[in-house]
């Protein structure tokens, strides 16, 4: 909004038409860092006080009067159809209107949610599964292991990775496994849509509008500026509401459609319908051989990743897959900062019928933990202390090698810990920002992996800090949120299907596993970047990296509470 002196005030776009008419600058002059009024200083969040009294700013919170509530049955296999459906009992339950067929699966209306829940649940319901996946994850864990010693698509070749190793003093190597994992926002999925036949109008959380509007009036048989979207805010969307094919939406859209009146229709997933309801972070598998000469230098790295791709077969895959290579499967490890001289990188990938997509940091989640806990492992193969190994590693690499030291000054490292305490440290650069952390650890066989995080130092460099307390307030939620998922979290299948349903299967982050955190921000002057995503990476290799400097231990198979995670 803009405003005046005089007190007159206009709306961007209500002056965007006459300031489109002005000459444009060939040359503008900058504003001064020194005239700066809001960038570098914190200023509360205008949320803060509407989320805080749990006032009606959700989706889950919209009331349309006559609204109807949807609820969806759709197939226990990924790739399951329907093939017949019996609604005699469903239509039974007081409160639900009808049962339709959607291309989603079985829909029942209902006038309030529990009755949609109530009466979904009464259907009775037999699947084609002719076309479905029905791996579990043992079959997959097979496939992928037997892919890790077999040759791939190449990405980031340089010199020769298998001379070096061959002429290595020691070679250093491990096998890393990943789980699929859920978003598991706190906020199911939900859509309000209003449908007269020519326009429509949606109420959602939504991180990818564009392809949501699309998707709308592609289903409903619209143009696109027919379909009015409206964004709220999201419970948690952590890249779920970002979704290539906008499925949520686009269910909405099938069941206004078949409903066929002007009536609005909200359609609420359940926390089951969310846990089991696909669209993970990918499983993945890597496997790492890394060679050093006699006097501790890395001379060769071969780095063999397995999982499956999220581009292929989307509207992104263009720009993201090039020569059978999804960038998002090897990014952090293709480009590592790191002076590694001869390497060869692999990728496999994997066909599956579970639907992925992006989980907050994307690659990163699984490509930061492999390098930076093989670092450590190099560094006590060689006798080296793990943030001097770094160091050495990024002499061409300022802004890696500052927060790196930045962090590792206000944790102190170096100074000596308690008997059953340590320490450890990660830096990783993603969305074009630098993050270093140090996580100090207890030894603690109750608690959850076999340790407790007292601590995380996070330095940053994210160029320009435009809110300082938002960027603390991101590191310490990606933080949260990455190390919350490797304590004890894994989507897993039996069948094809899903095995966990809610929280007490899939547990989120405790207010008693959260460590304390204190952020350190690097004051730059160059373009400002990516904080939302970046704390996450480093969090679990930091932690990882200071469970093995106390037990000798390393996790390689995540959660932490995974059988066989220690090696």
């Amino acid at each position: 909004m803009l405003k005046h002196t005089s007190g007159k005030s206009a709306s961007f776009g209500e002056v965007a038409s006459d300031a489109a008419k002005l000459p444009v600058p060939t040359k503008p002059t900058l504003k001064d860092p020194t005239r700066f009024t809001y960038i570098g200083k914190s200023f509360p969040r205008l949320d803060v006080k509407s989320k805080t009294v749990g006032a009606p700013i959700y989706a889950l919170d919209v009331q349309r009067d006559d609204m109807l509530v949807a609820a969806i049955a759709r197939p226990p296999k990924f790739g399951g159809t329907v093939k017949s459906f019996d609604a005699t009992a469903a239509k039974a339950v007081n409160g639900v209107v009808d049962v339709i067929q959607i291309p989603a699966g079985i829909a029942v209306l209902a006038r309030s949610t529990w009755p949609a829940f109530k009466g979904r649940d009464a259907l009775e319901v037999e699947w084609d599964f002719s076309k479905a996946e029905t791996r579990g994850t043992e079959e997959l864990r097979k496939e992928y292991r037997a892919r890790l010693d077999q040759k791939g698509k190449a990405f980031g070749t340089r010199g020769d990775a298998a001379g070096a190793l061959a002429g290595a003093a020691n070679v250093i190597e491990g096998e890393f496994e990943f789980p699929f994992l859920a978003h598991a926002p706190m906020e199911p999925h939900d859509v309000v849509i209003e449908f007269d036949g020519k326009t429509a109008e949606i109420w959602t959380g939504s991180q990818l509008q564009t392809v949501d509007q699309y998707v709308a009036s592609k289903t409903l048989g619209i143009k696109v500026p027919d379909v009015k979207l409206h964004t709220l805010w999201a419970g948690g969307s952590f890249g779920r509401r970002a979704i290539y094919d906008s499925h949520i939406v686009g269910e909405a859209a099938q069941i206004a459609k078949a409903w066929g009146r002007k009536q609005p229709i909200k359609v609420q997933w359940s926390r089951e319908d969310d846990i089991k309801g696909g669209y993970y972070r990918p499983m993945y598998m890597h496997k790492v051989k890394a060679g050093i000469d006699a006097d501790g230098n890395i001379v060769g790295w071969q780095h063999t990743i397995v999982g499956q791709s999220i581009i292929t077969g989307t509207p992104f895959e263009k720009a993201l897959v090039h020569d059978g290579i999804d960038h998002t499967s090897v990014e952090g490890v293709l480009g590592t900062p790191y002076a590694i001289p001869n390497f060869q990188g692999d990728l496999h990938t994997m066909k599956v019928g579970v639907p992925v997509l992006w989980w907050r940091s994307v690659g990163h989640t699984h490509t930061a933990y492999v390098m930076e806990t093989m670092l450590d492992d190099i560094a006590k193969a060689a006798g080296r202390d793990p943030l001097e190994l770094r160091l050495s590693l990024l002499k061409d690499k300022p802004r890696h090698a500052a927060v790196l030291k930045l962090a590792a000054e206000k944790a102190g490292w170096g100074e000596p810990m308690a008997p059953g305490r340590a320490r450890g440290v990660a830096v990783h650069e993603s969305f074009r920002s630098y993050v270093a952390q140090v996580a100090e650890i207890t030894v603690d066989a109750e608690a959850s992996g076999g340790f407790k995080v007292d601590r995380v130092v996070c330095a940053v460099d994210c160029g320009l800090a435009v809110n300082p307390d938002n960027i603390a307030a991101q590191m310490e939620g990606g933080i949260g949120y990455g190390l919350g998922h490797a304590i004890r979290n894994a989507i897993t299948l039996t069948d094809g299907e899903v095995d966990q349903s809610n929280f007490d299967d899939y547990e989120p982050m405790r207010i008693t596993d959260m460590p304390a955190v204190e952020t350190h921000t690097v004051a730059s002057t160059e373009a400002p970047t990516g904080v939302g995503e970046p704390g996450t990476p480093p969090v679990v290799p930091a932690v990882s990296n200071a469970y093995f400097a106390a037990t000798g231990v390393r996790k390689r198979r995540l959660p932490f509470t995974e059988e066989g995670s220690g090696a």
